[in-house]
Protein backbone atom coordinates (compact mmCIF):
# COMPACT_ATOMS: atom_id res chain seq x y z
CA UNK A 1 0.00 0.00 0.00
CA UNK A 2 1.24 3.53 -1.01
CA UNK A 3 2.22 5.71 2.08
CA UNK A 4 0.88 8.54 -0.59
CA UNK A 5 -2.23 6.98 -1.61
CA UNK A 6 -3.97 10.47 -0.07
CA UNK A 7 -2.19 12.96 -1.25
CA UNK A 8 -2.25 11.05 -4.83
CA UNK A 9 -6.07 11.39 -4.81
CA UNK A 10 -6.11 14.59 -3.72
CA UNK A 11 -3.61 15.51 -6.68
CA UNK A 12 -6.05 12.94 -8.91
CA UNK A 13 -9.24 15.53 -7.44
CA UNK A 14 -7.59 18.68 -8.78
CA UNK A 15 -6.83 17.73 -11.64
CA UNK A 16 -10.19 17.57 -12.46
CA UNK A 17 -10.83 21.05 -12.22
CA UNK A 18 -10.95 23.58 -15.01
CA UNK A 19 -7.71 24.71 -15.99
CA UNK A 20 -5.46 21.88 -13.98
CA UNK A 21 -4.00 19.24 -15.52
CA UNK A 22 -2.19 16.43 -13.42
CA UNK A 23 0.77 18.69 -13.60
CA UNK A 24 -0.57 21.89 -12.09
CA UNK A 25 -2.26 19.68 -10.05
CA UNK A 26 0.76 18.14 -8.42
CA UNK A 27 2.29 21.60 -8.13
CA UNK A 28 -0.72 23.08 -5.92
CA UNK A 29 -0.95 20.17 -3.77
CA UNK A 30 2.83 20.10 -3.27
CA UNK A 31 2.05 24.21 -2.54
CA UNK A 32 -0.53 23.26 -0.29
CA UNK A 33 1.29 20.96 1.71
CA UNK A 34 4.35 22.84 2.23
CA UNK A 35 1.99 25.63 3.56
CA UNK A 36 -0.09 23.47 5.45
CA UNK A 37 -0.88 25.95 8.13
CA UNK A 38 -1.43 29.03 6.30
CA UNK A 39 -3.09 27.43 3.13
CA UNK A 40 -3.61 23.54 3.11
CA UNK A 41 -6.06 23.79 6.59
CA UNK A 42 -7.57 26.63 5.68
CA UNK A 43 -8.87 26.04 2.69
CA UNK A 44 -9.91 22.56 3.80
CA UNK A 45 -12.19 24.18 6.23
CA UNK A 46 -13.44 26.93 3.86
CA UNK A 47 -14.62 23.68 1.79
CA UNK A 48 -15.66 21.61 4.33
CA UNK A 49 -18.02 25.06 4.94
CA UNK A 50 -19.27 25.64 1.20
CA UNK A 51 -19.87 22.47 0.87
CA UNK A 52 -22.72 22.29 3.74
CA UNK A 53 -24.24 25.73 2.60
CA UNK A 54 -23.71 26.31 -1.03
CA UNK A 55 -26.94 25.97 -2.62
CA UNK A 56 -28.83 27.21 -5.89
CA UNK A 57 -30.50 30.16 -6.15
CA UNK A 58 -34.36 29.79 -6.12
CA UNK A 59 -35.31 32.71 -8.21
CA UNK A 60 -32.12 32.91 -10.90
CA UNK A 61 -30.00 30.59 -10.60
CA UNK A 62 -27.24 31.89 -9.11
CA UNK A 63 -24.96 30.29 -6.51
CA UNK A 64 -25.02 31.63 -2.83
CA UNK A 65 -25.77 30.43 0.69
CA UNK A 66 -28.99 31.02 0.95
CA UNK A 67 -32.41 30.00 -0.96
CA UNK A 68 -32.69 33.80 -2.93
CA UNK A 69 -29.95 35.66 -3.62
CA UNK A 70 -28.52 38.85 -2.35
CA UNK A 71 -29.21 40.26 -6.32
CA UNK A 72 -32.44 38.96 -6.35
CA UNK A 73 -33.40 39.79 -2.55
CA UNK A 74 -32.29 43.49 -3.93
CA UNK A 75 -34.85 45.84 -4.18
CA UNK A 76 -32.55 48.29 -5.87
CA UNK A 77 -32.42 45.56 -8.86
CA UNK A 78 -35.56 45.23 -9.49
CA UNK A 79 -35.36 47.90 -12.08
CA UNK A 80 -37.54 46.17 -14.61
CA UNK A 81 -33.96 44.77 -16.46
CA UNK A 82 -32.98 41.16 -16.54
CA UNK A 83 -30.03 39.40 -17.77
CA UNK A 84 -30.04 36.34 -18.98
CA UNK A 85 -26.42 33.95 -19.31
CA UNK A 86 -25.61 30.27 -20.09
CA UNK A 87 -24.70 30.17 -16.37
CA UNK A 88 -22.88 31.05 -13.18
CA UNK A 89 -19.71 31.83 -14.14
CA UNK A 90 -21.16 34.35 -16.49
CA UNK A 91 -23.00 35.86 -13.82
CA UNK A 92 -20.20 36.90 -12.18
CA UNK A 93 -18.33 38.12 -15.05
CA UNK A 94 -21.22 40.40 -15.43
CA UNK A 95 -21.27 41.49 -11.75
CA UNK A 96 -17.66 42.04 -12.46
CA UNK A 97 -17.93 44.54 -14.93
CA UNK A 98 -20.23 46.51 -12.02
CA UNK A 99 -22.31 48.11 -14.82
CA UNK A 100 -25.32 46.09 -15.06
CA UNK A 101 -27.82 46.93 -12.00
CA UNK A 102 -30.52 44.63 -12.83
CA UNK A 103 -31.63 41.12 -12.11
CA UNK A 104 -30.63 37.81 -13.80
CA UNK A 105 -31.52 34.36 -14.82
CA UNK A 106 -29.21 31.70 -15.56
CA UNK A 107 -30.46 29.09 -18.30
CA UNK A 108 -27.94 26.38 -17.27
CA UNK A 109 -27.03 25.67 -20.26
CA UNK A 110 -28.15 26.24 -24.06
CA UNK A 111 -30.31 24.64 -26.58
CA UNK A 112 -28.82 21.74 -28.41
CA UNK A 113 -30.39 19.22 -30.48
CA UNK A 114 -26.86 17.11 -30.52
CA UNK A 115 -27.22 16.89 -26.82
CA UNK A 116 -30.90 16.71 -26.46
CA UNK A 117 -31.19 19.90 -24.42
CA UNK A 118 -34.11 21.58 -25.02
CA UNK A 119 -35.84 24.48 -23.17
CA UNK A 120 -37.56 22.02 -20.42
CA UNK A 121 -33.58 21.17 -19.87
CA UNK A 122 -32.89 24.70 -19.68
CA UNK A 123 -34.39 27.73 -17.22
CA UNK A 124 -36.58 29.06 -19.92
CA UNK A 125 -40.05 27.98 -18.57
CA UNK A 126 -38.98 29.96 -15.51
CA UNK A 127 -37.66 32.55 -17.12
CA UNK A 128 -41.40 33.27 -18.65
CA UNK A 129 -42.90 33.00 -15.56
CA UNK A 130 -40.41 35.35 -13.96
CA UNK A 131 -41.49 37.82 -16.87
CA UNK A 132 -45.04 38.20 -15.85
CA UNK A 133 -44.54 38.01 -11.75
CA UNK A 134 -41.77 40.44 -10.87
CA UNK A 135 -42.99 43.24 -14.20
CA UNK A 136 -39.58 42.64 -16.16
CA UNK A 137 -40.01 45.26 -19.09
CA UNK A 138 -36.58 44.38 -20.79
CA UNK A 139 -34.99 41.06 -21.19
CA UNK A 140 -30.87 41.20 -22.08
CA UNK A 141 -29.70 38.33 -24.12
CA UNK A 142 -26.03 37.91 -22.58
CA UNK A 143 -25.32 34.32 -24.11
CA UNK A 144 -22.08 33.45 -25.67
CA UNK A 145 -21.26 34.17 -29.00
CA UNK A 146 -21.64 30.32 -29.97
CA UNK A 147 -23.80 28.31 -32.75
CA UNK A 148 -25.88 27.32 -29.34
CA UNK A 149 -25.85 30.31 -27.86
CA UNK A 150 -27.17 32.05 -30.16
CA UNK A 151 -29.92 29.65 -31.43
CA UNK A 152 -30.89 29.94 -27.71
CA UNK A 153 -31.41 33.75 -27.91
CA UNK A 154 -32.97 33.57 -31.17
CA UNK A 155 -35.60 30.15 -29.47
CA UNK A 156 -35.86 32.57 -26.22
CA UNK A 157 -36.47 36.33 -28.11
CA UNK A 158 -38.95 34.36 -30.18
CA UNK A 159 -40.93 32.77 -27.24
CA UNK A 160 -41.18 36.17 -25.21
CA UNK A 161 -44.18 38.69 -25.81
CA UNK A 162 -44.37 42.19 -24.34
CA UNK A 163 -41.11 42.99 -23.37
CA UNK A 164 -37.99 44.99 -25.09
CA UNK A 165 -35.86 41.94 -25.66
CA UNK A 166 -31.70 43.04 -26.60
CA UNK A 167 -28.42 41.23 -26.99
CA UNK A 168 -24.78 42.36 -25.99
CA UNK A 169 -23.45 44.73 -29.45
CA UNK A 170 -20.08 45.28 -29.72
CA UNK A 171 -16.82 43.80 -28.06
CA UNK A 172 -18.59 40.10 -27.87
CA UNK A 173 -16.73 37.95 -30.85
CA UNK A 174 -18.17 35.43 -32.38
CA UNK A 175 -16.91 31.69 -30.49
CA UNK A 176 -15.95 34.42 -27.70
CA UNK A 177 -17.45 32.91 -23.98
CA UNK A 178 -18.14 35.89 -21.27
CA UNK A 179 -16.42 34.53 -18.46
CA UNK A 180 -13.08 34.70 -20.59
CA UNK A 181 -13.63 38.71 -21.71
CA UNK A 182 -12.11 41.74 -19.32
CA UNK A 183 -14.61 43.94 -17.91
CA UNK A 184 -13.99 46.90 -20.34
CA UNK A 185 -14.88 44.40 -23.09
CA UNK A 186 -18.14 43.39 -21.18
CA UNK A 187 -19.13 46.92 -20.26
CA UNK A 188 -18.78 48.26 -23.71
CA UNK A 189 -21.16 45.27 -24.81
CA UNK A 190 -23.73 45.86 -22.50
CA UNK A 191 -23.88 49.69 -23.13
CA UNK A 192 -24.31 49.08 -26.81
CA UNK A 193 -26.91 46.15 -26.85
CA UNK A 194 -29.39 46.48 -29.33
CA UNK A 195 -32.45 44.76 -30.22
CA UNK A 196 -33.12 41.80 -31.24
Amino acid sequence: MSSTKDIDNLIEMMAKLPGLGPRSARRAVLHLIRKRGLLLTPLADVMQTVAATARECLNCGNVGTSDICDLCDSEKRANGQLCVVEDVADLWAMERSNVFKGRYHVLGGTLSALDSIGPNELRIPKLIDRITTEGITEVILALNATIDGQTTAHYIADNLAGVTVTSLAQGVPIGGELDYLDDGTISAALTARKSL
